[in-house]
């Protein structure tokens, strides 16, 4: 698909007017990112903690029923597959967002009643692929190119390329998650490895963009955790691990928690024995010098693309009537897990899928699967003794998407509990010994044989437990907002939007706009007034899951941001 451009560098000033009627906005310093004003929203999960919580409340339980749309905009090239995935970023009144060409929009949003774009930002990328959103620091808009792997600065007012670093160390390395900015270091993660990639996390300089240091998920011969990669394959070398969620930090103790993908090939654990660390598993990371203080892995040796990317959120709780400091997560293997975020020791599971088949449960000592067995170098786990033989298919739930995935929970310090966007679906998975091929690394395929559903399960991290949980008739690839009004929002692969009550669960209000959601929902205001807004347009893994929803077949896919309000 061939991408027509004005410019392959910078469409820079777009409207000259609303630039000129711009105030000049203040830098986002660190104390703005350690504590963001209400009304702005700065950086991806809006705070260090990834709660992705806010405490606007002028959309509330009680009035959200009247919520309307107030405008949309429409932003992206022409290709039919082009998607959103990016949680907008807004800053007194102005939005940030990329889109999957790795283009950075900056719009206008004072007015209330339309999104006017300021500047746009090309990088010339010359394939979409995915992007999950951009990062503020100081007067820059930190942006990633998920196809050929470049780490960009532009500048917030002017929309011009500051410094443009290209991070790509292997043939197929993508940059998919949205950069986290800390103090002194932006910390980027790579992606592809399903394609054969070995990942990597690195902090660079936002100054310069120059690498401070780099991190591989897959460790080298002689490095601690090769011994757990126990082939004659050099499978290392191609070994996956991926980070394409943005983690959280902790500036207490100057601790960054990312989760990491799957080890590849996906489905054939066969050409892999071992544990196959530090692949899906949980990394506390120094963020100043790269060193991992402590790990878990969540599915050892996993040969059903159970990656555990997805967001880790930092609460502070009390367990057992004590202070502690935990980290909370929803696996895509189906089970919450929570930890102390300071020295790793693992608290409590719980189920938070309708389903499970490939385990009998989660070790409540450990935090391992009951069924893992640490003198096996192939686990079967719960499944049939032929799970790793060539061709032999067998079905397994959650699907190989998971009990969830990349789009992110959210939890409530008023309610204490985690919202979880999960799904439900099985998968029948066929490892195949020739499908070892750079570039597409699978190790095997999948086929959903019934139709996905999803729902949103309120669930307590500090006593491992599900308390409620509404159901929906298709995905939720989006994930989930709280907020301060006692609402929880969420949207739907057929492009319905949805307000719940964060207590009772309830359905409060609803609206379909005819084109999918594959982004999280977010909130901003603007002089008092509240606002959500959400980007819209589906990636090809997202409209699969469809197949089995007929009346879905003909849905258009539309790259819009919409926003609403009272």
């Amino acid at each position: 698909m061939v991408k027509v451009r004005v410019s392959a560098h910078v469409i820079g000033l777009l409207c000259c007017t609303a630039l000129a009627g711009a105030a000049q906005a203040a830098d986002v310093t660190y104390e703005r990112l350690l504590n963001p004003e209400p009304q702005n929203w700065l950086m991806n999960h809006r705070d260090y903690a990834a709660q992705r919580y806010s405490p606007l409340d002028t959309i509330n339980k009680t009035n959200v029923k009247n919520m309307k749309l107030l405008f949309a905009v429409a932003i992206g090239g022409s290709a039919g597959n082009e998607a959103l995935e990016a949680t907008p970023l807004v800053d007194d009144g102005f939005m940030y967002i990329s889109d999957h060409w790795g283009a950075v929009y900056k719009i206008d949003v004072r007015s209330g009643t339309a999104g006017r774009i300021v500047w746009k930002m090309d990088p010339g990328q010359e394939r979409l692929d995915r992007n999950r959103g951009v990062a503020l620091w100081g007067n820059l808009v930190i942006s990633v190119t998920s196809y050929d792997g470049r780490v960009i600065a532009t500048d917030k007012e002017t929309g011009k390329i500051v410094w443009d670093k290209n991070l790509r160390d292997q043939p197929d390395v993508e940059l998919t998650a949205a950069p986290l900015a800390l103090k002194d270091s932006i910390i980027i993660g790579a992606s592809g490895g399903d394609r054969g990639v070995r990942d990597w996390i690195a902090s660079l300089d936002p100054k310069t963009g120059d690498v401070k240091w780099k991190r591989f998920s897959v460790p080298a011969p002689g490095e601690p955790g090769s011994e757990t990669w126990k082939d004659k394959n050099n499978a290392w070398q191609t070994g996956g691990g991926a980070f394409y969620v943005t983690g959280s930090y902790d500036p207490a103790t100057n601790t960054t928690y990312w989760g990491s993908g799957n080890p590849v090939p996906g489905y054939d654990s066969f050409y892999r024995p071992g544990d196959n660390l530090y692949t899906n598993s949980l990394l506390a990371i120094d963020a100043t010098t790269g060193k991992f203080n402590w790990h878990f892995q969540y599915t050892p040796n996993d040969n059903r693309d159970y990656d555990e990317t997805g967001t880790h959120i930092l609460i502070d709780a009390k367990v057992n009537g004590e202070d502690r400091k935990i980290v909370s997560h929803a696996g895509r293997n189906g089970y919450n897990y929570s930890f102390d975020r300071l020295n790793g020791q693992f608290l409590k599971a719980g189920q938070h899928v309708g389903k499970i088949t490939w385990t009998k449960g989660i070790d409540p000592k450990t935090g391992k699967p009951i069924d893992y067995d640490p003198n096996r170098d192939v686990q079967i786990y719960a499944e049939p003794a032929n799970v790793n033989d060539d061709k032999a298919t067998r079905n397994v739930c959650p699907d190989n998407a998971g009990g969830t995935n990349y789009w992110p929970a959210a939890y409530s310090p008023k309610t204490k509990f985690v919202y979880i966007p999960e799904l439900e679906g099985c998968a029948d998975i066929t490892p195949d010994y020739t499908r070892h091929v750079k570039g597409k690394f699978d190790g095997g395929t999948y086929v959903n044989p019934g139709r996905i559903s999803s729902g949103i399960v309120m669930f307590d991290p500090v006593a491992g437990e599900a308390k409620k949980r509404v159901d929906f008739p298709y995905p939720n690839f989006a994930g989930v907002l709280a907020t301060g009004g006692g609402i929880v929002m969420t949207a739907l692969l057929d492009g319905t939007i949805v307000a719940l009550d964060d207590t009772t669960m309830e359905e409060l209000w609803k609206i379909n706009v005819g084109t999918g959601f594959n982004a999280p929902p977010m909130t901003y205001a603007v002089d008092g007034k509240q606002y959500v807004a959400i980007a819209s347009g589906l990636f090809r893994n997202a409209k699969n899951k469809l197949t089995k929803a007929p009346e879905a077949k003909n849905q258009s896919n539309a790259t819009m941001i919409f926003v609403f309000g009272l």
